[in-house]
């Protein structure tokens, strides 16, 4: 079992999982939400319908990262996310904020502004000083595995063997994170779903992610309103929401500490029936 996190005073003991990350794209161009909360007032108001579904961290991000987009320049992203920040944090004092990004002064100016955790697509390759922020705040810091960069990322995606060459990825960035000087109890690992994954490489990770507790670090897993689910359903992504709670579930029966998700209502519920009645079976 990870060891348990005390983050502003809420203690995740990863016993009671799923803890639920909503996610907040303060983007005008995100591949699932289309920049609904985009300005400082409409991501207030979604950070609220978050915290009032049950969200236990919100994770704010100022870039998309979806297949094929550019990088947003430092002093846009800077411009997007650090009022938001300011302003979640004043409206809502107790919710813990995560700031997605991969950029080092993104993130030093994001703690600053009250944020929390950092959640970094890229485990510090993109931009390894950001490791030594998480080092200077003390703070959680998610290490994502991607192969590429979103600009090429699904661009014809190899893999010889998708789960040892993210286990050896974990291995060895963790072991930088460490050097850096990040506690070992701070680092969080994502397997990184479609970034840099075809749909089978998705279904690879997803059947064997029992095998990444090896690490003793929680997991989050990033599932929602993927293109992948897309693939099964048939539907665009504001359609996918019914689909992400399904595999939401499967994620709660494999052992996934956190998950990452934009409509936390539905897949809180469906997880609440399903833990309602699986204890009741087995029982």
């Amino acid at each position: 079992m990870p060891t348990p996190i005390k983050i502003r005073g809420y203690l995740f003991d990863w016993k009671e999982t799923p803890y639920f990350m909503g996610i907040i794209n303060v983007t005008p161009d995100s591949f699932s939400d289309g920049g609904e909360a985009f300005g400082i007032e409409q991501a207030v108001k979604k950070a609220s319908s978050l915290i009032e579904a049950g969200a236990h961290i919100l994770d704010i991000g100022g870039e998309s990262t979806r297949p094929f987009s550019d990088p947003v320049p430092l002093e846009e992203e800077i411009k997007r996310v650090i009022p938001v920040i300011k302003a979640i944090r004043e409206s809502f004092p107790e919710i813990i904020i995560s700031v997605d990004t991969y950029k080092s002064k993104v993130a030093e100016l994001a703690l600053d502004a009250g944020a929390d955790i950092i959640n970094d697509i890229s485990g510090g390759q993109f931009d390894p000083t950001i490791m030594e922020i998480a080092r200077d705040f003390h703070c959680p810091y998610v290490l994502m595995h991607i192969k590429g960069t979103p600009k090429n990322m699904q661009i014809n995606p190899s893999y010889e063997d998708v789960i040892k060459e993210i286990k050896d990825y974990f291995n060895e960035r963790i072991e930088v994170a460490l050097k850096k000087g990040i506690s070992e109890d701070k680092i969080i690992l994502d397997p990184g779903l479609g970034f840099g994954k075809n749909f089978q490489h998705n279904l690879e990770i997803l059947k064997n992610l029992e095998v990444f507790h090896e690490f003793n670090h929680p997991i989050l897993l990033g599932p929602s309103r993927k293109s992948f689910i897309g693939e099964i359903l048939r539907k665009p992504p504001l359609e996918r929401d019914a689909g992400t709670a399904g595999l939401s579930i499967y994620a709660y029966l494999k052992g996934v500490h956190i998950l990452r998700v934009h409509n936390v209502s539905i897949v809180k519920d469906a997880l609440k029936i399903f833990k309602y009645l699986w204890q009741d079976v087995n029982n």
